[in-house]
């Protein structure tokens, strides 16, 4: 496994992976950024870059997740949810074919190990409350502010 670490409008972000993919990213508040970037993880450094500057709405790079075979079924509904939109809970339930399981689809949720990249930060709550995010609430809105922006109305 490769790791590269990079700075973002919200951290430091780590990125794991090798030739079957990118298994994991991360961030936190603080680290040392990378000086060199493997070559298995470029493309998701690029990516993720580009994301970031408002250039990418969609990621194309291989990815590798762990999890059990619920947090994979999830994780790819999640994938599903368009840039710019969001989607509450119950309806992810329900996309998956079962809404009580909407406390197992937040706590697989909260699992994804691919920040950005599996949009789990585009989940929201039935009442439209930014409920639930490993990365911290503040980030979760910034990353659906970024995706979403208001624009400011012309007063003349």
């Amino acid at each position: 496994m490769e790791t590269v670490y990079i700075k973002t409008p919200l951290g430091v972000a780590t990125i794991i992976g090798d030739e079957n993919g990118v298994s994991i990213i991360s961030v936190s508040n603080e680290g040392t950024v990378s000086i060199e970037i493997p070559a298995v993880l470029q493309q998701a450094v690029l990516q993720l870059n580009d994301y970031f500057e408002g250039k990418r709405a969609h990621f194309d790079f291989k990815l590798n997740p762990q999890g059990t075979e619920f947090q994979q079924k999830v994780w790819k509904a999640l994938l599903e949810i368009p840039y710019g939109k969001t989607r509450t809970y119950l309806e992810q339930s329900k996309v998956l074919g079962d809404v009580k399981a909407i406390r197992a689809v937040a706590s697989a949720n909260g699992k994804n190990p691919l920040w950005i990249v599996v949009p789990c930060h585009r989940v929201i709550g039935t009442d439209g409350s930014l409920t639930g995010y490993a990365g911290g609430l503040w980030r979760k809105k910034w990353l659906l502010e970024h995706e979403n922006p208001t624009t400011q109305q012309s007063l003349f």
